[in-house]
């Protein structure tokens, strides 16, 4: 027992090194790091020393290490992918995700990692050994008051470390927004077993929810609300909306260049558009929900949760109010998501029902034939072959469009991405930069057909970047191509790094521009209501327009961290946007800190109560009928479309029927 701990101690201790980013300060905290594998390890090691029988005790304590390691090595993966542990909602939810990840978890892999594993192996061989053994092995039992001591012991240290740890970090286990500072503090094991009463206090409290709970949430969406601009409401009133999800694209790509070649030279130059309306600080909030939590904000004006992905953990069931079923029931909008990728992905095959989606294209509606690289068909193909299913929907419509290639891992070839590396030494870096570019000639491929069609004058097409494409763990290899020291590289340049696209492109409008104001994904939602002239105050969202000059610019992030125009405030440390540094405590500034935090709480903390009880299902306002599920069916759309021109005759408003009923997808220029 105490080699196998030995053991996995050491294990938890290389991974707590190189593979997860914990942010140690000072004596206390790294002593802690070295101490708190201990108690847990010993106390569900020792279970070993309650069996009296060898042969049993030693599968006891061989099957306790083997499931141990295996916790220990998903967080590793999980990490290296999201930056951030494992919970017991995103294993509930890992099916759904799974179905969407091929080769990338391979990608995740590292050479080290064979010292997570070599104990086990060598411990099978034992056991192995042992189990066949013909002759009895001798071997006298543990006295139980010797395992009850190991036990004791156990629960001592623990003890002793989650009290050092409440004196270094004031409400510990209070402080649910960020898991890092537990894992940190207590270890791997105890923030597993926390995780775990957490969860199944939420599911109690989502199934005993009532009404009741709802009137603190409204009350401060009503406050909150933020009047639109009458200078802007509804200067795209009427037009079709196509939203371009530039998968992992982060802002920094806009103008960035390599080898002197501009690495997203279309997309620089609809940023710089006077018929684009762009944003310079817009910040992504996403949590492990990623693309799904981009998603959800989006279409909801509701935040991602603490733990897992909304759309897995809740979205089979939730009721919404989202922008689908609101365009289609205030201005006759028709809705359609194309995605080059299996519809159960982020479980979106139930969500988008729940969210009123009339159309859902996954990979099953494109050529069998595509060529398919990470996470679906590659984008030249999935936008060529969408604008066939598009052009049978009746206009307006609202239509998503989810890119993947740009996708970590960032497969590449010399046939697609004929483009050069950034040669940092890091693949994943260097081929970033390569897949963003074959992203950006995707999208100006699309736009020639949206002009040859005349598409492109009947709609506002909305651009933004769902998440981070190159995480905290990596960017220090990035650094040096941005103009930046690696050796200087701080916690305040990964909060920056937390800046994505957002851009309104509406041709014919001449006022656009780069916007200053500060936003986060959670403002995107109100914002394009009132662009198209529906005003938003009926419904329930944390947002605000960000062109409104009651626009709240505190944008929060998923851990309960934020930013402002002026500060960003990074557990419990506030840095200045100009310079980068700790700004000086003052008492003014503390106050505004103060005020900033407790608004930033409140909405994550009400956002999360809205959703984890389910909250909207008490909750319709006047002229919204709420979604039914089973109105939806995803099977057999182009009959069905077709169907509906048909029926409408000269009163079809679908491009194929507006082009005498002959198909434009002829006017996509060639690949």
């Amino acid at each position: 027992m105490i080699v196998a701990s030995v053991l996995f101690w050491a294990k938890t201790i290389l991974a707590y090194q190189l593979d997860f980013s914990l942010g140690v300060e000072g004596t206390v905290q790294r002593i802690l790091l070295w101490l708190n594998p201990l108690a847990t390890t010993l106390l569900i090691f020792g279970l070993f020393l309650y069996v009296k029988k060898f042969k049993p005790a030693l599968v006891v304590l061989f099957a306790v290490d083997s499931i141990n390691t295996l916790i220990l090595y998903l967080n590793i993966l999980f990490y290296r992918e999201f930056t951030d542990f494992v919970t017991i909602k995103s294993v509930l939810g890992f099916s759904k995700v799974s179905d969407g990840i091929s080769g990338s978890s391979f990608a995740l892999m590292s050479p080290h990692d064979v010292f997570y594993w070599l104990d086990i192996a060598a411990f099978l061989v034992g056991l192995l050994y042992v189990l066949t053994k013909k002759k009895t092995v001798q071997s006298q039992p543990i006295r139980k008051s010797a395992a009850v001591a190991v036990t004791a012991l156990s629960i001592l240290i623990f003890t002793i470390n989650l009290a050092a740890s409440e004196a270094d970090r004031p409400q510990l286990l209070q402080r649910t927004f960020d898991r890092s500072y537990i894992v940190k503090y207590l270890g791997l094991d105890a923030f597993t077993v926390y995780d775990g009463i957490k969860s199944a206090q939420a599911n109690s409290v989502r199934a005993h929810a009532s009404s009741n709970g709802l009137e603190e949430v409204t009350d401060y969406t009503k406050e909150h609300y933020a009047a639109p601009d009458p200078k802007m409401f509804g200067i795209a009133k009427g037009r079709n909306v196509l939203v371009i999800h530039l998968e992992s694209f982060q802002q920094f790509l806009i103008g960035m260049k390599v080898d002197g070649q501009e690495i997203t030279p279309f997309l620089n130059s609809l940023y710089n558009d006077k018929q684009t309306l762009s944003f310079e600080n817009f910040f992504h909030e996403v949590g492990q929900g990623k693309t799904s939590d981009a998603e959800n904000m989006l279409e909801t004006g509701t935040f991602g949760l603490p733990q897992g992905s909304l759309f897995t953990q809740l979205g089979s069931d939730n009721i919404f109010q989202g922008a689908p079923a609101i365009l289609n029931q205030t201005a006759g909008y028709t809705s359609a998501v194309f995605h080059g990728n299996v519809g159960s992905f982020w479980n979106r095959d139930h969500v988008y029902k729940n969210l009123g989606y009339q159309n859902f294209f996954d990979r099953s509606y494109f050529d069998p034939e595509d060529e398919s690289l990470g996470y679906g068909i590659l984008d030249k193909d999935m936008l060529k072959e969408s604008v066939g299913h598009l052009e049978h929907l009746q206009q307006p419509f609202y239509a998503k469009f989810i890119t993947v290639t740009n996708h970590t891992p960032y497969y590449t070839d010399d046939k697609h991405f004929e483009f050069p590396s950034l040669n940092t030494g890091n693949n994943v870096v260097d081929d970033y930069v390569r897949t963003a570019h074959y992203l950006d000639e995707s999208l100006q491929q699309f736009f020639t057909y949206l002009k040859a069609s005349g598409l492109y004058d009947r709609s506002m097409i909305m651009i933004y970047g769902d998440h981070f494409g190159i995480s905290d763990t990596n960017n220090k290899d990035l650094a040096k191509a941005l103009g930046k020291d690696p050796n200087t590289w701080s916690e305040f340049d990964d909060a920056q790094m937390q800046r994505v696209p957002l851009m309104f492109h509406i041709p014919g409008y001449t006022n656009g521009g780069i916007q200053p104001q500060y936003g986060g994904e959670i403002d995107v939602l109100p914002t394009l209501l009132h662009l198209l002239g529906i005003d938003d105050k009926a419904y329930v969202h944390f947002g605000t327009d960000l062109f409104s000059p009651q626009h709240d610019q505190t944008v929060a992030f998923r851990n309960g961290d934020f930013v402002t125009p002026t500060f960003t405030e990074l557990g419990g440390k506030t840095y200045d946007n100009q310079t980068g540094q700790l700004l000086e405590s003052t008492a003014a500034l503390t106050q505004e800190i103060k005020k900033d935090q407790q608004q930033v709480k409140k909405a994550l903390s009400l956002s999360d109560k809205l959703n984890q009880e389910n909250l909207l299902r008490f909750y319709t306002p006047q002229g919204f009928t709420p979604v039914e599920a089973k109105d939806y069916d995803y099977h057999k759309l182009d009959e069905k479309n077709s169907a509906l021109e048909t029926k409408k005759g000269v009163k079809s408003t679908s491009i194929f029927s507006q082009n005498g009923g002959q198909t434009t997808t002829d006017l996509y220029p060639p690949q």
